[in-house]
């Protein structure tokens, strides 16, 4: 009998041992279960951005669904071949190819300048590449209908509002602040600017309000084939500079006191940054907010390792410009069915500022409800 009872006794007084020697590995298990790698939430952002380029392709009024589907397998009419094929599939590549661009644009200019606020839309670089673009369509050197001559003009437009902003912030291009003020001065110059040109050119105001608002309307195979090398080749550089942007976003000292020449990298980051806007611009217009809202989105997914946060505000770009594209679409559908208007079409900038612009209030409430409790 009291062997039993020591033998009941142990066994009570092991049972708690047991269970707190399995608990923690049981949650261990289940935290890293709950937890993604940054390999997954790539892999889960390239599944959304199938599902947004294929949201795309049915977003339209006709063909149907299940139209798209027969298109998309070898049959269906001519008509319907020509509008998947022709019109809505380049349509959400340079939808994809621009979203990449201005997302990994804007995450390079956060990295360089050390400021959350340091988008293409502030530094001089869209608001260039805009006035780039306008003023050779209203010299008559360019147009929609020849994709190359815009691009170059943007191109040029947007390294001269780099250019501008780089002169003025002087010495105090490593002071954050002081950047996102020049910024935001040169920004609203090159608008002014833009503005006059269209007051010396009226006729081309219809021409060119898509490069204002934004608009991924029209684009066929030419734009795409103009788009997609360039994208490749600036994203892969700036992929190449996640190194000496980590440095960079540490602060200049520790930087330098780490060997990285400061202002070499930081000129070969505003480079790419420059020529990743252009391009997007020159396809698909001055989306707002884009360049500003990814980057942070990037962050807080990824974390501050941009060897694997570039790739991710690549692909979150691209699936955040293809989703208004497509969002965009289901709106127009609604609205022109709703006001019985069948050429009524919403630009994909209006949406991406619009909602960009609500998220971007809701952040600044929330950080400064935050720094109120602290």
């Amino acid at each position: 009998m009291g062997a039993r009872l020591m033998s009941g006794r142990a066994v009570r007084e092991r049972e708690p041992v047991r269970g707190r020697l399995r608990a923690p590995v049981v949650a261990r298990g289940r935290g890293r279960g709950r937890q993604l790698g940054p390999g997954a939430r790539l892999g889960l952002l390239l599944v959304l951005v199938a599902v947004v380029g294929c949201a795309a392709l049915v977003a339209g009024r006709a063909p149907s669904p299940s139209g798209v589907w027969e298109v998309l397998t070898g049959g269906g009419d001519a008509a319907a071949r020509h509008i998947v094929l022709q019109l809505r599939l380049p349509r959400a590549l340079v939808a994809l190819a621009a979203g990449a661009c201005l997302g990994t644009a804007g995450t390079v200019l956060q990295s360089a300048l050390r400021n959350p606020l340091a988008g293409p839309e502030v530094t001089g670089v869209t608001p260039g590449a805009v006035l780039g673009a306008v003023t050779a369509t209203g010299l008559g050197l360019a147009g929609w209908e020849s994709p190359a001559a815009v691009v170059a003009a943007a191109c040029l437009g947007g390294f001269a509002g780099a250019g501008l902003l780089w002169l003025l912030a002087g010495r105090d291009q490593s002071d954050p602040e002081r950047v996102a003020v020049h910024g935001v001065l040169v920004s609203g110059v090159l608008a002014g600017l833009t503005a006059m040109v269209l007051l010396v050119a009226p006729g081309e105001l219809g021409s060119v309000v898509q490069w204002l608002v934004g608009s991924t309307e029209g684009r066929v195979w030419q734009h795409w084939a103009l788009l997609w090398p360039w994208a490749a080749v600036w994203l892969v550089a700036a992929c190449a500079l996640a190194g000496p942007l980590t440095l960079l976003r540490c602060g200049d000292d520790e930087a330098a006191a780490a060997g990285l020449a400061t202002g070499r990298a930081r000129g070969a980051a505003l480079v790419c940054a420059v020529a990743l806007t252009a391009g997007a611009v020159s396809a698909v217009g001055a989306l707002g907010f884009v360049g500003l809202l990814v980057p942070h989105l990037a962050f807080a997914v990824f974390g501050a390792d941009l060897r694997v946060t570039l790739p991710g505000a690549a692909l979150i770009g691209a699936v955040v410009v293809c989703g208004a594209d497509a969002a965009a679409q289901f709106l127009s559908r609604f609205l022109a069915y709703a006001l019985d208007a069948d050429r009524l079409t919403v630009p994909v900038g209006a949406l991406t500022t619009c909602v960009g612009a609500a998220l971007l209030l809701i952040v600044a409430r929330r950080q400064g409800a935050v720094a109120g409790r602290g």
